[in-house]
């Protein structure tokens, strides 16, 4: 299989994977159904750390898993768990995240959950939200929803961390780098913070912070560059003005607590850089 050079070089991570992922479905003999992360890159959820090199596939001959150079075969799926993404067949989206969850860190299983579950309430809001969209609209998915297919698919091996995983996920994360940053400090045995506490009358409106460690006083916030850079945050807006603006919002809310910290990617990415900077700033140990 091929793709246009042009298309290769301009893509990310992401994408690689996926036409990875469409190639090898396009060169089987038979159809095959993608599971764990390979059904997880076709559903758009997102991974901290690379994808795999092979692309999982779940298969009723599979008894205990198998493996080519290219697939990775795993005990079979039923017929109900299985949906159709841009023409392959894949795992359900909560057969996928109980897959990846009872095979995966918990730094993965939770980073796809957080999104999963936040995507998942979004839409919902959004069919309520538009009165014509309501009837046979599909009901968000929840962790009632995940513990229900752990059951059914009942893992030989991870049951224990992936429930680790299904407890530990709260939508409320808004991205990546702020599940990142929780698992870090739960990994790192620091208190877990409220996530997108709200502080009225800041700047003449509401104002919504990362993480809040209440019995300190403490603000924390996960700086990734899409705040400031060009893309969908930014929008149209002149980055200088975004970083000001900033500013006074943070200016503040520290008027209104104790301590506020920020951290980005490069910090929440090393546990010993990370737990010496969330010693030395104060963060409660759990």
């Amino acid at each position: 299989m091929y793709v246009a050079a042009e298309r290769w070089r301009s893509a990310d991570a992401n994408e690689r994977y996926r036409l990875l992922v469409r190639a090898t479905v396009l060169a089987a003999e038979r159809s095959p159904v993608l599971s764990h992360q390979s059904a997880a890159v076709l559903h758009g959820l997102p991974i901290i750390g690379a994808w795999p090199a092979s692309v999982h596939t779940s298969t009723p001959d599979a008894g205990g898993g198998s493996s080519t150079r290219a697939t990775i075969a795993h005990r079979g799926t039923r017929p109900d768990a299985v949906e159709t993404i841009d023409g392959c067949q894949v795992t359900t989206l909560a057969r996928t995240l109980v897959d990846v969850a009872s095979s995966s860190s918990l730094l993965v299983g939770v980073t796809m959950l957080d999104h999963a579950l936040r995507v998942e309430q979004e839409r919902a809001d959004g069919s309520r939200a538009g009165r014509g969209q309501v009837f046979g609209a599909r009901p968000a998915l929840t962790k009632a929803d995940l513990y229900t297919e752990l059951e059914v698919v009942n893992p030989r091996t991870g049951r224990r961390q992936a429930e680790q995983a299904i407890a530990f996920a709260n939508p409320l994360s808004a991205n990546p780098g702020e599940t990142l940053s929780r698992v870090r400090i739960f990994q790192l045995g620091f208190e877990v913070p409220e996530l997108q506490v709200c502080f009225p009358n800041i700047l003449g409106g509401n104002a919504f912070v990362d993480f809040w460690w209440r019995r300190v006083l403490k603000i924390g916030e996960f700086d990734g560059f899409l705040k400031y850079g060009s893309g969908p945050v930014l929008g149209d807006r002149d980055p200088g003005s975004v970083v000001w603006q900033e500013k006074r919002r943070e200016d503040a809310l520290r008027a209104r607590v104790s301590s506020f910290d920020r951290w980005g990617w490069e910090l929440a990415l090393s546990p010993t850089r990370f737990h010496a900077f969330l010693t030395e700033r104060g963060v409660p140990r759990a």
